[in-house]
């Protein structure tokens, strides 16, 4: 920044008033990078901050527009800022801001699956129907699989997970030893599920996006460790996220296995009922125990009371179940083949994203999870025509020094150049979306001693900060 001002340091005096110019002078230190003239710093391009006017961000938030049958807080959240645009029933178009934070979470699950040692691969969508039939689950399935023929009448479905899939991809590598196990391959893709009666936006859809992971071990020992450590890894992402979660005991169900568990965010929305032990901490969705019971079973004096909750992630042992079916089989110590030991792991990811909106959002302004927010940063400069027009020219300085100067602000801070609105409107949209940070602009900007006034949105508290102050909080946000 430091060279950047050099340089426009004798053209800005014949554009700006001697006001202005001081101003933004002075704003330019905050945020200057300190390097050593000795050495050689490649420099990135500087990167103009994304404007306001120019998001495709189709809003609907204005006064009488309000939304059709919108079920849940998320749906309608969602929908009145932009964020989605429906389609077919339980399909939704994803806008670029809803993607941004997609791509943010996605990211996160990265991180966390590559740290246990997790592979990142992408299989077909549409499988064919000879592998679900040899696994036993082409008519177990039942209505909710989307099936088709192709013009050979040769028969797919499009995959609603991919166990069939990974197991075969195993299987096809016959000479897999021991030592390269545990396997752990997992993709981020769209999955799809014939819902009879799609709702609540993108809690319940018919196309939605899913992390599915999956484990060969060599014994079952070895595949629960495996087991344990997926969910932990779990924990470890709903943690970052911010989120209160809980990890219930669960039902297999057609995914088949003989150990599953739920991770479920406590919601009044959530479709699971969920009971839970005050005394020893235990959990349990209410299908995997006996109808009626109140006392807990696994410390047997405690008592179980019901909640309910937003499934976001679901784990699986499937022991041999797939592995025996496919001959999924490695090389053991012993030079001979044996079948490996299996376990599934999912994780909703465009589920996570509308329930952390759900939990965290109230009726009217989105909350999010500060990692995944779509940007960080909205600076907003003063009304066009207004005393303070000329901190215009500042508020625009600023926005490109922070996305450019702060390493962890590079690309998340957009400047609402709608200035032929109030700052007050403008306030108002930006509560609605959520920026974790909205700076004003306004005339305490070009005081000898400039201040800008931070709201930050996660607590609701407002401060005004000098050019310095701004810098170190701002550099305190945490992002991926």
């Amino acid at each position: 920044m430091e060279v950047f001002m050099h340089h426009c340091h004798h053209k800005l005096p014949t554009l700006l008033s001697r006001t202005l110019f001081k101003a933004v002078k002075r704003c330019h230190i905050s945020c200057a990078i300190q390097t050593s003239p000795l050495v050689s710093v490649p420099s990135k391009p500087t990167i103009p901050p994304p404007l306001v006017s120019r998001l495709f961000q189709p809003s609907n938030f204005r006064e009488g527009q309000e939304g059709g049958d919108l079920t849940c807080r998320s749906q309608r959240l969602m929908l009145q800022t932009g964020l989605i645009h429906p389609s077919n029933p339980g399909c939704f178009y994803y806008l670029p801001v809803a993607l941004r934070s997609m791509e943010k979470l996605v990211r996160l699950i990265d991180e966390e699956m590559h740290a246990i040692g997790g592979q990142k691969i992408d299989m077909p969508a549409l499988c064919s129907a000879e592998l679900w039939k040899k696994s036993g689950r082409w008519e177990l399935m039942g209505k909710e699989m989307f099936r088709l023929l192709d013009r050979h009448n040769a028969e797919y479905c499009l995959g609603p997970t991919h166990e069939e899939a990974v197991t075969e991809l195993f299987a096809s590598q016959t000479t897999i030893s021991y030592r390269k196990l545990p396997l752990l391959l997992y993709q981020v893709t769209r999955k799809f599920r014939d819902e009879q009666k799609p709702k609540f936006g993108l809690l319940r859809g018919r196309e939605f996006y899913m992390k599915d992971m999956y484990s060969f071990d060599i014994n079952e020992e070895a595949a629960l460790q495996t087991y344990h450590s997926v969910c932990q890894s779990y924990g470890r992402i709903f943690d970052r996220l911010g989120l209160k979660w809980v990890q219930v005991q669960a039902a297999t169900g057609n995914i088949g296995g003989t150990l599953s568990h739920e991770f479920q965010l406590p919601a009044d929305i959530g479709e699971d009922q969920l009971l839970f032990c005050g005394n020893c901490g235990f959990s349990a969705n209410i299908e995997t125990m006996e109808q009626g019971q109140t006392e807990c079973s696994q410390c047997q004096t405690g008592t179980l009371t019901e909640s309910k909750g937003i499934e976001v992630g679901h784990t699986f042992y499937l022991g041999a179940k797939y592995s025996q079916a496919f001959k999924a089989l490695f090389v053991n110590a012993s030079n001979v083949p044996a079948v490996a030991e299996m376990g599934c792991f999912g994780l909703g990811v465009t589920r996570i994203l509308a329930a952390s909106i759900e939990v965290m959002s109230s009726e009217d302004a989105i909350r999010w999870p500060g990692l995944i927010a779509p940007y960080q940063v909205c600076v907003l400069p003063p009304k066009k025509g207004s005393k303070a027009n000329e901190a215009t020219l500042v508020a625009e300085k600023l926005s490109q020094c922070l996305g450019n100067s702060l390493p962890n602000l590079r690309g998340e801070v957009v400047l609402d150049d709608r200035v032929q609105m109030t700052i007050g409107k403008r306030l108002k949209d930006a509560k609605i979306l959520g920026y974790p940070y909205v700076v004003v602009v306004g005339q305490k900007a070009l005081e000898d001693l400039p201040s800008f006034e931070v709201i930050c949105q996660q607590s609701g508290e407002t401060m005004f900060l000098s050019k310095e102050g701004l810098v170190d909080l701002l550099s305190k946000a945490e992002t991926i």
